[in-house]
């Protein structure tokens, strides 16, 4: 099949910042796209072929809108998988496929996953309602602290909490669940795999990830991790197994943690570009968003080393700030060397929202720290 310059048609559900960024490549490739979001404002409706304003959930907009597409993709998992489901059936090639989907989009299935298939995760337990919680700690069938996460819909620190006493579920949506054992790790990582149509697989550098305490959210990614090579090829060994029994196509982003002993659990994947991949717009000599058009086109797939130390740092809305947003000292940062800011187009700033994120690379990674650590405490995303 011809994709450049031609009829061919690219469907991406999802018109955030990822899909803003997958279509800079396919603007690139003069590749023809269609998106649909929820939101009149989003990100993607200024670099598409064709903007189709609908929910993500709903069954018929989603078969509506894939029906008339060649291949369609995902930028984000909360998508209605049985409209999905009914367009494969009917010959779209629909990547992600819609099995891997309803497998990552349910916490409890997924954690099912990973024990069903010998892969290393937290002990964990399932609960249909998080109501009911409370009498299995009483009874003695789960141990405090514990970290609650709702089964389905959360992301970007939402729908995660750590419950270190009773009092700490009240307020939790009654909803279906999953408790899981604290995990004293060392290190956070990631990694992400490509897997192409033709079942060409590899791999990006092992990051190191740095969350924010409150928010859950991640402020910095290190690439490459400051771990031994022992642990990343582990850590990798993981990924691929990972994404071998999903029998994943695009990307998979595997986010894993580094026990005290040195040992790696997965934590959680998410099938599609990640925040934990955005440093290599600038650093890697094929990104991240380049990497998925080619895997779910059957392309090649592009070189995953890096050209230099890259760290990325997440730009989001100030506490106490609500409204139309305002990015300081952007002036001041753009005056340092190796220093990139992307803005992803979101008009309202609320607390914690991703608005942005900030690429550094430097030869040296603790240089390149040391200023990913001056761009977070200078630029601030406030509200007019």
């Amino acid at each position: 099949m011809h994709y450049f310059s031609s009829p061919f048609k690219l469907g991406i559900l999802g018109g955030g910042q990822l899909g803003k960024m997958l279509l800079y490549e396919t603007r690139k490739w003069d590749i023809q796209t269609k998106v649909m979001d929820a939101s009149p404002e989003a990100p993607c409706k200024i670099a598409c072929n064709e903007f189709v304003l609908g929910s993500l959930m709903d069954f018929d907009a989603v078969y509506t809108f894939g029906k008339d597409v060649d291949v369609l993709t995902i930028e984000i998992e909360n998508v209605n998988v049985d409209a999905l489901e009914k367009l494969e059936d009917e010959g779209v090639k629909v990547l992600p496929p819609t099995k891997t989907l309803r497998t990552i989009q349910n916490k409890a299935t997924q954690k099912l996953f990973y024990t069903d298939n010998g892969i290393p995760t937290a002990p964990f337990s399932r609960f249909a309602y998080t109501s009911e919680i409370e009498d299995s700690i009483a009874n003695g069938g789960l141990q405090l602290p514990f970290v609650w996460k709702s089964a389905q819909f959360g992301y970007d620190g939402q729908g995660v909490k750590v419950v270190r006493t009773k009092e700490d579920l009240n307020g939790l949506p009654n909803v279906e669940c999953i408790a899981e054992e604290m995990v004293d790790f060392k290190h956070e990582l990631a990694v992400i795999v490509a897997r192409n149509t033709s079942g060409e697989v590899c791999t990006y550098p092992v990051v190191e990830m740095e969350f924010h305490p409150e928010a859950n959210q991640v402020e910095y990614v290190i690439c490459p991790a400051r771990i031994s090579e022992a642990v990343a090829n582990k850590a990798t060994e993981v990924a691929l197994k990972v994404s071998d029994k999903m029998e994943q196509v695009g990307l998979l982003a595997v986010e894993l943690f580094q026990t005290q002993d040195d040992g790696i659990l997965v934590n959680e994947v998410a099938p599609r570009p990640h925040n934990s991949g955005h440093y290599s717009i600038e650093a890697s000599y094929t990104n991240q968003f380049e990497q998925h058009i080619r895997a779910i086109l059957g392309l090649p797939l592009g070189n995953t080393d890096s050209k230099v130390a890259g760290i990325m740092v997440n730009l989001v809305g100030a506490e106490g700030h609500t409204g139309d947003v305002v990015y300081e000292n952007m002036e001041t940062i753009l005056k340092m060397d190796g220093v990139t800011p992307h803005i992803y187009g979101k008009k309202q700033t609320r607390p914690f929202r991703k608005m942005g994120h900030v690429t550094i690379v430097d030869k040296d990674i603790k240089r390149a720290r040391e200023v990913a650590q001056h761009v977070k405490e200078t630029i601030k995303v406030t509200s007019k």
